[in-house]
């Protein structure tokens, strides 16, 4: 055998440790098959990926009320150092310089005398300092600092209100991982219906195999009685030329159920995601057991994953209309700074500051007002979605459950026709052993037989596939392994 190849025991085992349940024969069973797929399909994994990385943005949109504190620095290069615009201020300078002249020298008479000086000698006085200010005024800007500079600091910034936003955006991340989890049981459904058809198909097959064994097992002695009867000069050779005929057909129609049965554990295999050179043990074949349920159980497609999924997206959407809400409110900040460094800039900053910042859009154009009704008629959409699904879920399960009726129906008259052609092809082989009937008519019989054998099986096999189905529309696909084991 392969180093490769390995007893699906051994799989079991190595997926499920010591407590793994295993029938002591080996046989593949379907809890099996669900119980590998939830550790190696790759939709499950990919869901569950999908899942870590939404609760991840969960947890992040939870923090999102600490403080932000942040590294701030930066290099600016200027084309030229920043210069002071003495002309432009001028007058000014020029005129409050003559009048503090003028107050300065009326201090000190008034000192001295205990009066005022005249107006006139007030006016002189201001005449002077003004010609002497302008006349050494200088007429050019001088520059405060160099043509670059470097600043770094820390900055904080908490915020205080900010109309909901916070608590919407955690809302928006706790509906999206809440819809992750129903689209990992959504995935999880998917794939135990795809293995549980798979899985039938199998078991069909067998059915199908053994039926066919036992015809083709009947041909051969069919065949060997033919022979012995040309030997003994009975009947013509043209007579065993029907039997080898009818044989080698059913020996073909027996090879295509093994191709059919191969490509079948290969769909198993690439189900529960295992190498294709893994050795499965299943023989077991189909048998029939009563739906027990009669009718879907009221509110049952609360419970299916794909009813939820929409669902979810009704909260979504009812989320979103309060995010846009929020747009329209106003946004406060605490914020704080800690100087760490500067050099070469043209005035001095204090070491810390602190502060209050307030955001508040007052006008958008209208496309707030136009955001919220396009998330109202989101929320609406949801709803209608939600009960379209309901509806069809009701639906489908009462045809799902009908369909089974009439396949159980089929199934009896179909096994009265084959236990039937079982018996016929029986009182043909006796009375063929009497000379009675001839080689023909037992092959005729023979392939009568296995048609009816064919038929049965298919419709058994529609059957519980049609179970299958109406268990997954209920959401527990799972629950065919009791009516097949």
């Amino acid at each position: 055998m392969n180093p490769s190849a390995r007893l699906i025991t051994t799989v079991l085992c190595l997926l499920s440790g010591p407590a793994a349940v295993f029938a002591q024969s080996g046989e593949l069973k379907l809890e099996d098959c669900f119980r590998i797929a939830r550790h190696k399909n790759l939709a499950v994994e990919q869901a569950r990926r999908s899942l870590n990385a939404r609760q991840y943005q969960l947890e992040a949109e939870q923090a999102t009320y600490f403080p932000k504190v942040d590294l701030l620095a930066g290099y600016n290069y200027l084309s030229k150092p920043l210069e002071i615009n003495l002309q432009q201020v001028k007058g000014g300078i020029v005129e409050g310089s003559s009048r503090q002249s003028v107050n300065a020298a009326n201090t000190v008479f008034k000192e001295i005398t205990g009066n005022d000086l005249p107006q006139n000698v007030q006016d002189v006085i201001f005449k002077s300092s003004e010609n002497i200010i302008n006349a050494v005024y200088p007429d050019y800007n001088p520059a405060l600092a160099k043509q670059s500079y470097f600043v770094a600091a820390l900055a904080l910034r908490q915020p205080i209100y900010l109309g909901g936003k916070l608590a919407t955006a955690r809302n928006i991340a706790k509906a999206q991982y809440d819809a992750g989890i129903v689209n990992l049981e959504l995935v999880e459904k998917q794939m135990d219906f795809a293995l549980a058809a798979a899985y039938l198909k199998i078991l069909w097959v067998n059915g199908m195999m053994a039926s066919q064994e036992r015809i083709v097992a009947a041909m051969e002695r069919n065949e060997r009685f033919a022979i012995s009867l040309v030997k003994n000069e009975i009947i013509p050779p043209y007579q065993r030329n029907w039997a080898t005929v009818a044989l080698t057909y059913a020996r073909s129609r027996m090879h295509n159920l093994e191709l059919e049965k191969i490509n079948g554990m290969v769909e198993l295999k690439r189900l529960m995601q295992l190498p294709q050179d893994t050795v499965l043990i299943l023989t077991d074949t189909l048998r029939y057991q009563r739906l027990p349920d009669p009718a879907p159980p009221p509110g049952f497609w609360r419970g299916n994953p794909a009813w939820k999924a929409v669902d979810t997206k009704t909260a979504l959407a009812e989320t979103t209309v309060k995010a846009s809400k929020s747009l329209q409110l106003p946004n406060i900040f605490g914020i704080a700074s800690l100087n760490l460094y500067q050099r070469d800039l043209p005035v001095t900053t204090p070491p810390w500051l602190v502060g209050v910042e307030m955001q508040w859009n007052l006008f958008s154009g209208f496309s707030r007002e136009k955001r919220v009704k396009a998330t109202r008629q989101l929320v609406e959409e949801a709803k209608i979605a939600s009960e379209n699904t309901q509806a069809l879920l009701e639906a489908a399960a009462t045809v799902v459950r009908n369909k089974v009726t009439v396949l159980e129906r089929d199934l009896q008259s179909l096994l009265q026709a084959r236990d039937q052609a079982q018996l016929t092809t029986t009182q043909v082989q006796e009375r063929l052993a009497e000379q009675l009937s001839s080689v023909k008519d037992v092959n005729e019989a023979l392939l009568v037989e296995e048609e009816l054998g064919k038929a049965y099986y298919t419709a058994l096999f529609g059957y519980m596939l049609a179970a299958a189905e109406y268990y997954n529309i209920l959401g527990t696909p799972q629950q065919i392994s009791a009516l097949i084991q």
